[in-house]
């Protein structure tokens, strides 16, 4: 890469997995496009007590900046910094001042720069702005240089385009093969089925209708729940076990013990589609056998049958472990491990993010 463009990330935490899903995300593409030779600081805020429970230092591929949550004379600092960027991305989901940001990110649009919002979570933001004509975000969408995603496919970039985008490029989850990897087991994650994810309201209700269906149907099997906001006012089965937050330092040997590890899609991205989780990869690059809720485009990512389970039910979910054992887990999990090193990486979806920088007009500049 000729050029060094610097980027200003406006996200919700860098340095904290703590009620943020997107870390993985974040790091794993910040941390290959820095490879690729960009610039970037992160602006995140000290807010949901993600700074008190880190779990990474500030790491060497960005520049990690926290700004008060409690006003905004600090996030305005961090705005006047970010302004001579080549490229300024907000992202959803910040969790605080969000339709702020997002409406003065596009105050820093000149000539000489890309604005561009990227959506971790599109089909609920897409599900939101369809009810209601009057949202906020709707007029903004059409300033925005560039929209991009954190997966949907087809039927997000339709919508996008359709509210008037310039462009709506989806950038999937990914494997970064030096952070998720095989390690041997803990014993405190030996289960036969475990999941993790927080507890959301678009979450709760698939939860139930898969992973503590099986549970029921299952007593004999263990089954593991990791993840905020389980612990209270959950069932009370026996062969349950829940763990709360779970570092991620420990995520590599978390999906190394139990027998399979379970993916389970938050409402809105099952009914959109195209919008593999991180976890999926994380899994995946620590040769996890995994049974996944079924959705649309599945397939170009993992293969059902071969590379992983997919289900409709928790019902079925108790068919798939009341045959399993450990000789086919093992397979199911290498081949997944295979599909990903090759064809998912962060590397890889760094390569496409700089082709598409390095290709904008805006951002032609000549060698330094």
């Amino acid at each position: 890469m000729k050029n060094k463009h610097k980027i200003a990330f406006f996200g919700s935490s860098l340095v904290s997995a703590y009620w943020n899903g997107a870390a993985t995300y974040y790091r794993g593409i910040i941390k290959a496009l820095n490879a690729n030779g960009f610039e970037i600081t992160f602006y995140e805020p000290d807010a949901f007590e993600r700074q008190t429970h880190r779990d990474i230092e500030d790491p060497p591929y960005a520049k990690s900046v926290v700004y008060s949550s409690k006003g905004i004379d600090e996030l305005n600092d961090c705005l006047k910094k970010g302004a001579d960027a080549d490229i300024i991305i907000k992202t959803s989901g910040v969790g605080v001042f969000d339709e702020y940001l997002e409406k003065k990110v596009l105050e820093l649009k000149k000539s000489t720069n890309k604005v561009i919002f990227w959506d971790v979570d599109a089909p609920a933001t897409l599900d939101r702005i369809e009810a209601d004509s009057e949202d906020y975000f709707r007029p903004l969408i059409k300033e925005y240089d560039l929209i991009l995603t954190y997966g949907g496919g087809p039927p997000v970039v339709e919508s996008y385009l359709n509210l008037g985008a310039r462009d709506c490029i989806p950038i999937y989850n990914a494997l970064d093969p030096d952070t998720h990897y095989p390690v041997e087991g803990k014993t405190e994650f030996k289960s036969d089925l475990a999941f993790l994810g927080n507890r959301t309201p678009d979450r709760e209700k698939r939860v139930f209708d898969f992973f503590f269906t099986a549970a029921w149907l299952l007593p004999k099997k263990k089954f593991l729940l990791g993840g905020s906001g389980w612990q209270e006012n959950s069932p009370d089965i026996k062969n349950v076990r829940y763990l709360g937050h779970v570092y991620t330092s420990d995520h590599n040997a978390f999906n190394c013990t139990p027998l399979a590890i379970l993916n389970i899609s938050r409402g809105s991205m099952a009914k959109y589609g195209y919008s593999p989780a991180t976890r999926i990869f994380e899994a995946a690059g620590a040769g996890a056998c995994i049974i996944t809720d079924n959705w649309k485009g599945l397939e170009l990512f993992l293969k059902p049958g071969e590379e992983c389970f997919a289900v409709e039910n928790g019902r079925q979910i108790t068919e798939i472990l009341s045959n399993l054992d450990n000789q086919e887990a093992s397979k199911i999990g290498k081949r997944a491990m295979q599909r990903v090193l090759y064809e998912h990486t962060y590397t890889k979806r760094a390569q496409h993010l700089t082709h598409i920088f390095n290709n904008s007009k805006v951002l032609v500049k000549e060698p330094i």
